[in-house]
């Protein structure tokens, strides 16, 4: 039976941030303008006659780009999505990173702990040579 162990403070904090349900989505919101395909249109000349803007959500998905166009009101939303998705992927990595320090502490808490003192400006003592370097003959 495996022991129940009481997470760090930190690993039971990026616990709560990712435990928090919202609408998220991956990708990017992008706005841009266009030419169109009628022959006498002053967009294929004039950059500032240019038709849009045309605002897209965008992202891949199985290796293929996919884009949706979005209505003046959809593209707040979807940009606070986006920022969402992007928030909960620094939440996940600092979950990684915690769970991490609290397994390395597991294997060898001695480690962890001078981990921890050399991030607060301590430094470790150089490695020595352990063997006498090989002749030249051989």
């Amino acid at each position: 039976m495996e022991q129940v162990l009481v997470p760090p403070k930190d690993v039971a904090e990026a616990v709560a941030q990712l435990g928090r349900p919202r609408p998220m989505r991956r990708g990017s919101v992008s706005e841009r303008r266009m030419k169109c395909g009628q022959a006498g249109c002053r967009c294929r000349e004039d950059e500032k006659a240019r038709h849009g803007p045309y605002v897209t959500v965008t992202r891949v998905i199985d290796g293929q780009t996919r884009s949706r166009y979005l209505r003046g009101e959809q593209a707040e939303v979807a940009r606070r999505q986006v920022e969402a998705g992007q928030q909960f992927r620094e939440h996940l990595e600092a979950y990684w990173q915690a769970c991490e320090r609290w397994a390395d502490a597991q294997l060898d808490p001695a480690e962890a702990a001078s981990e921890e003192a050399a991030k607060k400006g301590g430094s470790r003592k150089p490695s020595t040579r352990k063997s006498s370097p090989r002749s030249k003959r051989s």
